[in-house]
């Protein structure tokens, strides 16, 4: 088997690929689904840990059931693409609760933004209050997703 990922062996693919899906899994349960013993699979756990290739844990949330079914892809270009305008913008896009993503792009436009909102009216009061105050932004365009293919897919860390 192919190992397209530096510094990880099956075992380690396969405790990845396990928590994946159940994150809540004790070390004796993800021991027996991998196959080796506690002590050797929760040292493995721990150094995927400590690297950084495990960042954390966290309930997985289902924002629709919470009434938050609006989603809007926004690309924003910026007036200013220096350094401390980029750094401005990222600091003032963390603090902005809807934005579920931001991304720097190399295209046409240099942010793609993740919207999430209960409503088009909630959308576009983030939109002319939120997104378009922040600093440098020179023109968004909006995109609104019909509906969601895929989200938040494991990695295929086992192939």
């Amino acid at each position: 088997m192919q190992n397209d990922w530096p510094g990880l062996d099956r075992f380690d693919r396969m405790i990845l690929a396990v928590l994946a899906s159940d994150g809540r899994l004790s070390i004796a349960d993800l021991a027996r689904r991998i196959g080796l013993s506690k002590s050797p699979t929760q040292a493995r756990l721990r150094r995927l840990e400590a690297e950084g290739v495990i960042q954390g844990y966290r309930a997985l949330i289902d924002p629709i059931r919470l009434g938050l079914d609006h989603v809007a892809f926004v690309e924003v270009r910026l007036s200013d693409t220096r350094e401390a305008a980029l750094a401005a913008f990222n600091a003032a896009v963390a603090r902005i609760g809807e934005i579920e993503q931001a991304h720097m792009i190399a295209g046409n436009f240099d942010y793609l933004l993740k919207i999430r909102t209960r409503s088009m009216n909630e959308y576009r009061a983030v939109l002319a209050e939120k997104v378009s105050t922040l600093p440098n932004v020179a023109s968004t365009s909006t995109y609104v997703a019909m509906q969601a293919v895929k989200e938040n897919g494991p990695l295929d860390v086992v192939t």
